[in-house]
């Protein structure tokens, strides 16, 4: 693969993390408009649905970021899932799915961070996805270049 097919896969990764969250927030607006009758603020011990989203979403986040770190410190390595394109993929869809998850939680929790509706581990979840997506796009970057003898 010539050096453009890899600048063309690093800048799909930005445009894929854009129509992730615009679909979220676009999917997710009937969602909030919808539940308008719930209280303000939950108790420090209920797991609400936002909490148990934002959650998911931070630990899908984490997953991607780990997944890439293996796939850049291995890029030619075939063992282990954490390795060489494979590994770089699936922190890209990891860091996604996390970004896309914590997007919706963002968009449909009503109250501020504080509250227990998850505003806040969204927010984190947010910018971990991020990182995850950068990271699995430079191990996928990465592994091409290691692939094609570069």
């Amino acid at each position: 693969m010539s050096s453009s097919g890899i600048l063309r896969s690093v800048r799909l990764v930005p445009a894929a993390a854009v129509a992730a969250l615009l679909g979220g927030f676009g999917l997710a607006t009937p969602a909030a408009a919808h539940v308008a009758g719930q209280p303000a603020a939950v108790s420090v011990y209920t797991m609400s649905a936002g909490r148990l989203g934002a959650i998911v979403a931070a630990v899908l986040g984490l997953t991607g970021v780990v997944v890439g770190g293996l796939a850049l410190a291995r890029p030619g390595s075939r063992i282990g899932t954490g390795s060489g394109q494979l590994g770089a993929s699936m922190a890209l869809a990891a860091g996604l799915v996390g970004m896309a998850l914590g997007g919706l939680v963002v968009a449909t929790s009503d109250s501020g961070i504080g509250t227990g509706n998850g505003r806040g581990g969204a927010y984190v979840a947010l910018v971990v996805g991020l990182f995850a997506m950068v990271v699995g796009a430079l191990a996928l970057a990465r592994s091409r270049r290691h692939l094609m003898g570069g």
